[in-house]
C-alpha cells in the first residue's frame, strides 16, 4: 500500500466544463477512471479506460505518457491519489474537480444482459 502515499502536493484539476471541451477537441485527453467495476457498470465517460485505484501500479505501461491523462473518480479523492502517483512516475495528468459527482455530461452504460 505504501504505492499510494503520495506527495501532498496540490495537482492541477479539470473543471467538467473544461473536460467536455477537451474531449470535443482535436486531440482529447485520456479519460481514466478509477473506480471499481461495479461503479463503472452505473456508467462512465464514453471512451474513459478503466483501471481502479488498486491495480494501477500494475498497469502503468498501459497508459500513455505523451497525452495529457484526466482521472476520475465518484467524488475526486481516489482520482486524486492516482494523480499524485501518476505525476511521480512522469505522467501528464489532471485531476477531474468533483468527479463523477459534478459531471453532467454523457454517460454510457453497458447494455442489457452484458456483465
Amino acid at each position: 500500500m505504501a504505492w499510494f502515499l503520495g506527495s501532498r502536493q496540490p495537482r492541477p484539476q479539470m473543471t467538467p466544463a473544461e473536460l467536455a471541451r477537451a474531449l470535443a477537441g482535436p486531440t482529447p485527453p485520456v479519460v481514466l477512471d478509477v473506480r471499481e467495476p461495479f461503479e463503472w457498470r452505473s456508467g462512465h465517460i464514453p471512451g474513459a479506460k478503466l483501471i481502479s485505484l488498486g491495480q494501477l501500479p500494475q498497469h502503468l505501461a498501459d497508459l500513455p505518457r505523451d497525452k495529457e491523462i484526466v482521472a476520475i473518480c465518484r467524488s475526486g479523492h481516489r482520482s486524486m491519489v492516482a494523480c499524485s502517483r501518476l505525476a511521480a512516475e512522469g505522467f501528464q495528468v489532471k485531476n477531474l474537480a468533483g468527479g463523477y459527482l459534478h459531471w453532467s455530461g454523457e454517460l454510457q452504460r453497458p447494455q442489457q444482459g452484458v456483465r
